[in-house]
């Protein structure tokens, strides 16, 4: 206990600035003046901004077995006796009492959350968490082990009715986590849980050295925007691997769904079949009972596929592409700005746009690009769509090749019709408006006054 008069070593998490209130403090406004306006009627963000939830984070940069939070989380490996600095600063301040506590629990799996009293310290418990090893490999693996990891602690704390949690970085030098990876799971899946289950868990504290600072400084605004403004900004940075409801990482052709009659056939291609995807059991061509592949494969070749077996086989196309869309880190693609959903037409098609100056093809990899592309167009293509590629002011560095386009209408259209027939040059913006009225469309700025240069000239 410390002496009459002294000031306390622990940290009260309440004399803390929340996320919230950092906005000021760290100078972001400044950073966020301008905002894209073509983004402004984009698809939303996943992670909306949410004051609410930003007034429960802290980002504290020090010793987390100070705070005197309800419990903190410790790192720790399957025999939960781990040396490194944060366990080590844990077991120090919380006396040989919690060494023997751990004796009792028998080690630790990855990815499982135990707990402890607190003793010595000033949270009254200790969240003690195995975080998995990484490989390039195993990478999925590691992402769920590392998912179950923060989702078990937060479901401890909320079964507990703890009212805050102190997490440190799960991931240890030792285990080999690349610290950027492991921040884009951890604050997603603290995220979920607070949306979908926080209710009674009043604030979280992620504390951090010097080191990890930088890391989550960076990606906090992607998952918890302080304002509109950061919202709309950070949604082109936002990575295309966003798990699902819970921030779980999701591995498309690991699902198992229940379909009825899997290995039935079915005569005539409708609508519904179409809505089928590689995660669905029977989907292949032993369950379906579709015969040889290869043979299948020689008449697509020979141009004797029927049609209903030319679109199974574009789905099946469709599905792999998506699948590595979504495993993929794409943000550097989506920072480009190059592609957006846009109001509607006339007839009340979606629009999407493609700025081909915010391409540089030279610089990019286009097959990351056209993933990119996939990956943001997979809700758009189930119904009638119109794109319009602004082709204005481009040069050689930023010129995409029609082909480029042509591949990614084969891929993401359901009809397989060609595509000649469905493409329109247009000289002006004069002729666009014939289609698309311009109040229903946001245009880059760029080409408007291109435009009006050449219409005056």
């Amino acid at each position: 206990m410390d002496p009459l008069g002294a000031r306390s070593q622990f940290v009260d998490i309440q004399t803390l600035p929340t996320w919230q209130q950092q906005l000021d403090e760290d100078g972001e406004e400044k950073r966020l003046v301008r905002s894209d306006s073509m983004l402004s009627q984009s698809f939303p963000s996943p992670f909306p901004f949410r004051p609410d939830i930003n007034r429960k984070i802290i980002l504290f940069v020090g010793d987390i077995a100070l705070l005197n939070c309800t419990a903190v989380v410790n790192t720790s490996n399957e025999s939960l006796n781990d040396k490194n600095p944060t366990s080590d600063s844990i077991h120090q301040l919380a006396g040989p009492e919690l060494r023997d506590e751990l004796l009792k629990l028998k080690g630790c799996r990855t990815g499982e959350a135990k707990l402890t009293k607190g003793f010595n310290l000033a949270a009254r418990f200790i969240i003690h968490t195995v975080g998995p090893k990484y490989k390039a490999k195993y990478r999925t693996a590691a992402e769920s082990s590392l998912y179950s990891c923060y989702r078990n602690i937060m479901q401890l704390a909320a079964e507990q009715s703890m009212a805050s949690v102190g997490f440190c970085v799960v991931t240890t030098t030792k285990r080999g986590y690349p610290l950027e990876d492991a921040t884009h799971i951890a604050l997603r899946t603290v995220r979920r849980f607070l949306e979908n289950h926080g209710n009674s868990i009043e604030t979280v504290v992620f504390a951090v050295s010097d080191i990890e600072e930088s890391a989550f400084k960076k990606l906090l605004p992607l998952y918890y925007p302080r304002s509109e403004g950061e919202e709309k900004t950070c949604l082109p940075l936002i990575p295309a691997d966003i798990g699902n409801s819970e921030g779980e990482p999701v591995v498309p052709e690991r699902q198992i769904r229940i379909t009825e009659k899997p290995g039935s056939i079915e005569d005539e291609c409708d609508e519904d079949s179409l809505e089928l995807d590689l995660g669905q059991v029977g989907t292949h061509a032993f369950a379906r009972m579709e015969g040889d592949v290869d043979k299948q494969r020689k008449l697509i070749l020979q141009g004797q596929m029927s049609e209903a077996a030319l679109q199974k086989q574009h789905q099946r196309n469709y599905g792999r592409w998506l699948c590595r869309a979504r495993a993929e880190d794409l943000s550097d693609i989506a920072a480009l700005k190059a592609l957006y959903q846009t109001g509607v037409d006339v007839c009340g098609r979606t629009v999407m746009v493609v700025v081909g100056r915010n391409i540089p093809v030279t610089l990019i990899d286009l097959e990351k690009a056209l993933l990119y592309f996939i990956h943001v167009m997979d809700h758009i293509t189930v119904k009638e769509y119109v794109m319009v590629y602004f082709h204005t002011l481009t040069g050689e560095h930023n010129h995409l090749d029609t082909d480029f386009l042509k591949k990614l209408y084969d891929i993401v259209d359901v009809n397989v019709s060609g595509m000649k027939e469905k493409v329109r040059y247009l000289d002006n913006l004069q002729q666009l408006f014939t289609c698309i009225k311009p109040e229903q469309i946001d245009i880059p700025p760029f080409v408007l006054e291109y435009d009006a240069r050449v219409r005056t000239q």
